[in-house]
């Protein structure tokens, strides 16, 4: 049996173009959740501080079923388009210009690191072996020996 937990978090009808969230994601999708929201703050965009009220409640979801914010990955991060205002600006002549208001739909995902993927990666560092350099004298300057210990 599978001992990972998921916790989510979502925020509807935020009125922001999903395009706009969207560069924000970019740069915070491949950090861990408590990086992101201690670097959101410092990002010059309306929409991180959207994106991290979300992450925020995700990961208090998660330290309500008690699992630590360091064993915590992002699973998905989803931006979804909503509805679309129509609203328009009336210019010369009589004419009208249309244009859409779009709102977003952001879903969070947080899972649980496995605790065997952890053991395996430090195994690896451990197991990495340095091969012995090979000495080479030099007799001509053509002719190069190795000599092996």
């Amino acid at each position: 049996m599978d001992n990972q937990k998921e916790f989510k978090a979502t925020q509807k009808y935020l009125l922001m173009s999903p395009r706009k969230i969207r560069l924000v994601v970019g740069i915070v999708k491949k950090m861990k959740p408590a990086e992101a929201v201690e670097k959101l703050p410092f990002v010059q965009r309306r929409a991180a501080g959207e994106l991290g009220k979300v992450i925020k409640s995700a990961v208090a979801a998660a330290k309500a079923q008690g699992v630590s914010e360091t064993d915590l990955i992002f699973k998905e991060i989803q931006i979804g388009e909503g509805p679309r205002l129509k609203r328009g600006k009336a210019v010369s002549r009589g004419m009208w210009h249309p244009f859409k208001k779009r709102m977003a739909h952001i879903r969070v995902i947080l899972t649980t690191i496995k605790k065997e993927e952890t053991k395996a990666k430090s195994e690896k560092k451990n197991e990495e072996k340095i091969e012995p350099v090979k000495k080479v004298e030099k007799t001509k300057k053509s002719e190069k020996k190795e000599v092996k210990k």
